[in-house]
């Protein structure tokens, strides 16, 4: 069980590491957290808490009872709100004390104590709000469009990678290990081993692309911001791999901590009517184990990269989405320590 201490001041170094604030970020399936449960979670080098109210609202609190700071993951649940296990004191969804049972009427009862993060569930997966000025409120958010669309079908696979979570995001962007770390896939075998790259920029985003190939292999990938980062990507698929054309996936890496990633991927095919219910049986019952072979593929090699692996590298073209991303988290960083010292104060310690 994780226990991790006040990690001090949002430096450009620590955002770098355990992610950016200011944004969405998906923080486990949804289930995670049964009606009546609560569950401990670090993400963003951070302990929180999770808890299902008894309506079905989920909450998301500092790990922390403002009394003494024990963690309120071990306390008992009281249906709209939490009861710390060292003192009884009581803390409900906003992170405001409603009850100090040691002694009625305490200074604590009714005063916003405890971080309370701002919680979404989309697609099967729980979505909170990481901001840098806590008394402010959320965000937008704008959804990835194959999992708003109800003529899609998704299926969200989860995993949690001993790798820091750039390194998951970077690989995503690496459209060329497609054809040699997965040349052996059902769906990855085709195509021709040399390519030539652009970045092609949007107004969310841009796409990392090969200029000679297209529809064949893991060709592109778009990297999207809207409220909270993830890319698109599209795999071609035989005849035998059902309706629907081309299978997607929109995958998202969150920070566990400075060396773990929590990894989202929803795979996705735009199917409607029976159409939709045979590819959703064939994934199931056929192509689910395949794509999980594809993943651990990519979970031992990035487990097995030293830790300071982007030390020693020689980069060449078709490290140029690697490249972009880097800079861009690099400078999203250094602003935002810049503008955390503001809220020091009345961040969660």
């Amino acid at each position: 069980m994780s226990n991790h201490p006040n990690p001090g001041p949002l430096t450009a170094e620590r955002l770098f590491a355990t992610g950016m604030r200011d944004q969405w970020h998906a923080i486990c399936p949804s289930g995670f957290v049964e009606r009546g449960g609560m569950r401990r979670i670090t993400r963003l080098g951070e302990d929180w808490l999770l808890y299902r109210q008894s309506d079905g609202t989920v909450r998301m609190l500092a790990d922390r009872c403002p009394h003494r700071g024990a963690p309120l993951s071990q306390g008992q649940h009281l249906g709209d709100r939490i009861a710390c296990a060292y003192h009884g004191v009581q803390v409900d969804g906003t992170g405001t004390v409603v009850a100090v049972p040691g002694l009625p009427g305490c200074s604590l009862e009714g005063r916003q104590l405890v971080r309370s993060l701002p919680v979404r569930e989309v697609a099967g997966a729980i979505l909170a709000w990481f901001g840098l000025d806590p008394e402010a409120g959320p965000g937008p958010l704008e959804l990835p469009e194959p999992l708003a669309d109800e003529g899609t079908a998704a299926f969200l696979c989860y995993a949690e990678w001993e790798s820091p979570w750039r390194w998951a995001m970077e690989n995503l962007l690496d459209p060329m290990h497609g054809a040699f770390l997965h040349r052996e896939s059902h769906s990855m075998f085709g195509g021709d081993t040399t390519a030539r790259f652009r970045i092609r920029e949007t107004d969310r985003g841009f796409f990392f692309e090969k200029t000679d190939q297209r529809g064949v292999n893991f060709d592109w990938v778009e990297f999207c911001r809207t409220g909270i980062d993830w890319v698109d990507l599209q795999i071609p698929y035989p005849a035998s791999g059902g309706p629907g054309g081309p299978f997607g996936i929109v995958g998202i890496g969150t920070p566990i901590d400075a060396e773990r990633t929590a990894v989202f991927f929803w795979r996705y095919r735009k199917v409607t009517g029976w159409e939709r219910d045979v590819w959703q049986f064939l994934y199931r019952t056929t192509l689910e184990e395949r794509h999980w072979h594809v993943l651990e593929q990519d979970r031992v090699m990035l487990e097995a990269m030293a830790p300071d692996a982007d030390q020693a590298e020689n980069l060449y073209q078709h490290d140029l989405g690697v490249l972009r991303l880097r800079r861009l988290y690099k400078a999203q960083a250094e602003e935002q320590a810049e503008r955390a010292g503001k809220f020091a104060a009345n961040y969660p310690r």
